[in-house]
């Protein structure tokens, strides 16, 4: 939710009304003295200035509303800017000459062609005054854009480093050992040169997890690569029990989560029944902008350690990078989580 759309939300109707109140009457004191000699003076001139400070207010919030929607600061800092500078200037001179329009005819009966005579002498303050308002307002919204993204960051970071540790901790809990150094202990008696792959593809494993605990984001590339060695684990432990396949095209441009994937599968296999009887199929594919991970479902009685969890870490760490939201569809037989591509261009 953008800064402008929480300043909606926020903004009590009564302070904004009574806030107006106090600026006009503050500029009435300050400028025109003389509305106080009478009453009927003073509350046609509060009116006025009424008037003009809620129009003048509640433009720089609802033009900052429709634009995060299009250009966010900190993704096209210099157009916002230009854009919101322009908007500001156009609806505040706008709003200013209106309002004196139709209280000029409304009050005293004044025209609008004779109307212009009075305004247009005073166009030039007009305009200056509403660039001091569209440069504050332009800076207050930078800056508290600025503001939010060091706050993301160091929240992203935080994350992520909570993250990155309970991923370490998933792949070096005791089950996760035991089955592997049980499936070793078999291949060392069994076949040697299988054996020896083994540990390469558990040391490249567990390589992966400590060098990418400081990447926030990594290549598609790098994430297959780490995958398919979890992957021999799991098949050499498995065997035709699961049946996994991939149809995705690495590609260092794309940029997913560390260990998104990977996570995922454990997930299935963890969840589900793997048998000769029931073989677990896991596919792993692109659909458009999306990774899709779709595996049989067969569910087995986890006990507390099934909490969704690992989703909503993964749906989280993905809620810094980009506004797609992890997709999760469940039937009867099929689980299916779409993960959002990230492009490098969108860092």
């Amino acid at each position: 939710m953008n800064i402008y759309n929480k300043s909606f939300i926020k903004l009590n109707i009564w302070q904004y009304i009574l806030g107006n109140f106090v600026l006009s009457l503050i500029i009435l004191v300050a400028f025109f003295r003389n509305v106080f000699s009478s009453p009927e003076g003073f509350l046609l001139g509060l009116l006025w200035s009424f008037t003009i400070c809620i129009t003048q207010w509640a433009g720089p919030l609802l033009i900052g509303y429709l634009l995060d929607k299009r250009w966010r600061w900190i993704d096209q800092p210099v157009t916002r800017t230009l854009i919101e500078i322009i908007s500001l200037l156009i609806w505040s001179v706008s709003a200013f000459v209106i309002v004196q329009f139709i209280m000029m005819y409304l009050i005293n009966g004044i025209s609008p062609a004779n109307a212009w005579q009075y305004i247009q002498n005073s166009i030039i303050y007009t305009f200056l005054i509403s660039l001091f308002i569209s440069l504050v307002f332009t800076a207050i919204g930078f800056f508290k854009a600025w503001r939010k993204s060091v706050l993301n960051e160091a929240a992203l970071k935080s994350e992520m480093m909570t993250y990155k540790y309970e991923s370490l901790r998933n792949q070096i809990n005791p089950h996760f050992l035991f089955n592997s150094f049980n499936v070793l202990s078999d291949l060392v008696y069994d076949d040697q040169a299988q054996a020896v792959k083994f540990i390469r593809q558990m040391s490249d494993l567990f390589r992966y997890v400590l060098d990418s605990r400081d990447k926030e984001l990594v290549s598609l590339n790098e994430e297959l690569t780490f995958l398919n060695s979890y992957i021999y684990l799991l098949k050499t432990r498995f065997g035709d029990k699961l049946d996994l396949n991939i149809s995705l095209t690495p590609d260092d441009s794309i940029l997913v989560v560390p260990m998104t994937l990977q996570q995922l599968v454990e997930n299935a296999v963890k969840h589900n029944e793997v048998s000769e009887k029931f073989p677990l199929k896991v596919e792993i594919r692109r659909n458009g902008n999306y990774i899709e991970v779709e595996n049989s479902l067969l569910l087995i009685n986890v006990g507390d350690a099934s909490k969704n969890t690992g989703l909503k870490n993964i749906s989280q760490q993905y809620s810094f990078f980009t506004e797609r939201e992890i997709e999760i569809r469940q039937t009867e037989t099929k689980f299916l989580v779409k993960i959002p591509l990230i492009q490098d261009a969108e860092r």
